[in-house]
């Protein structure tokens, strides 16, 4: 089994591990497998060698955090000498001349980037695939991977990295890393300021790995909170559990209520209060996450890209957002605000499905028309996007794995803001009482 990038580090900086033979070895399992996994748009193989051998190089190698651990990034941050495509054949294809905050952060901690990974265009939907690939679930490739990290996190689910780094606008680290199983962390807002926060302040960046200690180590490094690696037992926490699916109350699938059970299990068992409670979900706090959806992806595209050669379904998507760019207002934020204050005045932590319907199936999606893709993608993320609207951090952790498909199913941890060490902690203690399987 492929190591943690706990123990990829801690053997590089011993000197028990040669960062250019990690990097060879992460590379070797990207040819091997990524022709069915289908997570990267661009291998950096050559770049990423000759990193590897200066890292080595380095004087402080001893002392960085994430030594020699190989790391897949997506394709929508600037890494010199690379353009990001944002999963499109219609932007501009001029490479970056230097890092943006996310890969020099990762260079400096002492990452080899091995490569960029594949995104639906634009990053609108929960499916990542493109004219030239799909990232499928490597526990199941008959389904999608998610999006619209899927590639990164068909990359850590199959093993071809330990982490991976990703965003999430609406759920897009959350929902991939509940498709494959593993462990995805979206941030409070502004925990990593990256420019300016994409759509219109509901886009985050975040970490995808294969287990808690992964998770907060790479966390640590994105957000510069290098006290978060050390992942403390939480005190004793007031637990909400809720499988009541936000402003439809649609029904759910069964095996998706029975991982919230289960979690709800053992962390009562952990010493915790759980009580079944939900948040009152504001209709208007729906239109300022669809309005928001709409009016970023345009707001991006006019003027950036080519609308012309954009996919059918995005340029349907972008002609909406033009239209509902007027509708973005703080009105319904703010209103959502103040009744997820109230009721995290009461809990602690809520704790929900990451899912509303089971994982979609790997397709060309890109090749449908705008309605197919928009139909399940809003029905699949109804549990994530509200705390993209608040600004809550939020995760999602495996808790068992179905036995007919082999599909993962997980829960999704809230907190208020500044509570992401709290998450990791009670992440942490679902994972020593319940382990998950870490790779396919």
């Amino acid at each position: 089994m492929v190591q943690t990038a706990v123990e990829i580090a801690r053997g590089v900086r011993a000197g028990d591990l040669d960062p250019v033979q990690v990097t060879e070895e992460a590379l070797a399992r990207i040819a091997a497998a990524d022709g069915v996994v289908g997570a990267f748009r661009r291998v950096r193989a050559a770049e990423a060698r000759a990193e590897a051998a200066a890292l080595a190089a380095r004087p402080d190698l001893a002392d960085l955090p994430l030594a020699g651990v190989p790391v897949a990034v997506k394709d929508v941050t600037d890494i010199t000498g690379e353009y990001a495509a944002w999963g499109s054949a219609a932007g501009p294809r001029t490479p970056a001349t230097e890092d943006g905050l996310i890969a020099a952060r990762l260079r400096a901690a002492g990452a080899v980037i091995v490569g960029l990974t594949r995104v639906p265009e634009l990053c609108i939907f929960p499916v990542s695939d493109d004219p030239s690939g799909v990232a499928r679930n490597p526990h199941n490739p008959t389904f999608t991977a998610g999006g619209s990290s899927g590639g990164s996190a068909a990359a850590v689910a199959a093993g071809l990295v330990p982490v991976a780094h990703g965003t999430d606008g609406l759920g897009s680290i959350r929902l991939p890393a509940a498709m494959c199983g593993i462990v995805g962390l979206k941030p409070g807002r502004d925990v990593i300021k990256d420019k300016e926060a994409g759509w219109f302040g509901l886009s985050a960046h975040g970490p995808l790995a294969t287990t808690t200690a992964d998770t907060a180590l790479l966390l640590s490094v994105l957000a510069d909170r290098p006290e978060w690696t050390d992942i403390a037992e939480p005190a004793a926490q007031r637990v909400a559990v809720s499988t009541q699916v936000p402003f439809t109350r649609a029904p759910l699938p069964r095996a998706l209520g029975a991982a919230v059970d289960q979690a709800a299990t053992l962390l009562r068992t952990a010493g915790h209060t759980v009580v079944p409670a939900a948040p009152a979900y504001p209709l208007r706090a729906l239109g300022g996450i669809v309005a928001r959806w709409f009016a970023g992806p345009a707001e991006q595209a006019i003027g950036s890209f080519d609308l012309s050669r954009l996919q059918p379904r995005t340029r349907t998507h972008v002609r909406i957002g033009r239209r509902a760019a007027r509708l973005v207002n703080d009105r319904a934020q703010l209103e959502w605000q103040a009744e997820a204050e109230r009721f995290f005045g009461a809990h602690d932590v809520l704790v929900t499905p990451t899912l509303a319907t089971l994982p979609l199936k790997a397709q060309r999606w890109h090749r449908k028309p705008w309605l197919a893709n928009a139909l399940p993608s809003s029905r699949v993320a109804s549990f994530t996007g509200p705390w993209n609207l608040a600004g809550y951090p939020a995760m999602s952790v495996p808790i068992y794995r179905e036995p007919v498909h082999g599909l993962a199913m997980c829960v999704q941890l809230v907190a208020s803001p500044g509570g992401e060490a709290v998450l990791l902690g009670l992440a942490g203690q679902l994972e020593k009482a319940n382990p998950w399987p870490r790779t396919s």
